[in-house]
């Protein structure tokens, strides 16, 4: 790590994320660790289905345009371990299973909304700054 560039800001925490790098030992690893896995290209496409209500796995796949049923399967995975995803398997034949959002994965909905009306409401703006960019 750059000693010249910190990872954290070493001024009077303004934010939960600057507290926590004040916090001795610590370098942002739950910010990082968390939006690597939310940040990710599907997971939050994932999290918005399941605001729906609990879904299967092919209505979720059906859902959701361009993810692999591999891919979907790693995803779900991970968001289970993290807590954001519940998994119930009834003992049916055939067998059925089916994902909802954790009360942790709820709590994601409103600032996974506000960053896609964000993105939606300024990617005009970004389109054009990359035009601009790339005609230098």
């Amino acid at each position: 790590m750059n000693s010249a560039a910190p990872a954290c800001p070493s001024a009077q925490a303004r934010s939960a994320y600057e507290g926590s790098c004040n916090e001795p030992g610590s370098d942002g690893k739950a910010v990082r660790e968390v939006l690597s896995r939310i940040g990710d290209k599907w997971s939050l496409l994932i999290i918005a289905t399941l605001n729906e209500g609990p879904l299967r796995f092919t209505a979720i796949h059906q859902h959701i345009p361009g993810i692999s049923q591999r891919m979907l399967t790693l995803t779900l995975k991970h968001l289970e371990r993290d807590g954001l995803v519940l998994r119930t398997a009834y003992a049916e034949v055939p067998p059925r299973v089916e994902y909802e959002l954790s009360a942790v994965g709820r709590t994601l909905i409103g600032p996974a909304v506000a960053l896609a009306e964000w993105a939606v409401g300024h990617y005009p703006q970004i389109e054009t700054a990359r035009a601009a960019y790339d005609a230098r």
